[in-house]
């Protein structure tokens, strides 16, 4: 049984599965494809017996992918947020996401290919909320010139601060 509360992401025709299948292959824990089901009639998206709906979890949370069309294509309003334990991590997930046909933006965030946007954040970067006022807006500056986060240059630049 799904969460009582799932998010759902629309995709473009026939790539609920795709991007699904993607997600479940950056090796986050607990990530798997839960079940796929056919629309069991023709609607505004899709024919009868075609794939509607692919049910998926990322570390732990459901999802739904509907292939709802090309009417509602995705912003940066709704994003992923992974955090991640290292620089290995990071470029790991940075790498497979633009690597895969995404594209990079500001600040570690990343688009995949289908437009659904990503959040690549170390840890790290977080814990410069709960130091010195100084170090947290030198790592914090630093961080907003950065596409992907890299942790040394952030630790460089609160150390430069203090």
């Amino acid at each position: 049984m799904p969460d009582k509360i799932t998010p759902c992401i629309w995709y473009d025709l026939g790539q609920a599965r795709a991007a699904a299948e993607f997600y479940v292959s950056l090796g986050l824990p607990d990530s798997h494809i839960d079940a796929r089901h056919d629309s069991p009639v023709d609607n505004p998206s899709s024919k009868a017996g075609e794939e509607l709906t692919v049910a998926f979890t990322l570390a732990g949370r459901s999802f739904l992918g509907l292939n709802g069309g090309p009417r509602f294509p995705q912003t940066e309003a709704v994003s992923f947020q992974i955090y991640t334990d290292d620089q290995a991590e990071t470029d790991r997930l940075w790498n497979a996401i633009v690597g895969a046909g995404g594209q990079e933006s500001q600040c570690g965030w990343c688009k995949d290919r289908w437009g659904v946007s990503w959040q690549i954040t170390p840890k790290r970067l977080m814990q410069f909320y709960d130091e010195s006022p100084a170090r947290a807006k030198a790592a914090f500056a630093a961080m907003m010139a950065m596409r992907k986060i890299d942790i040394a240059a952030l630790e460089a630049a609160a150390e430069a601060a203090c």
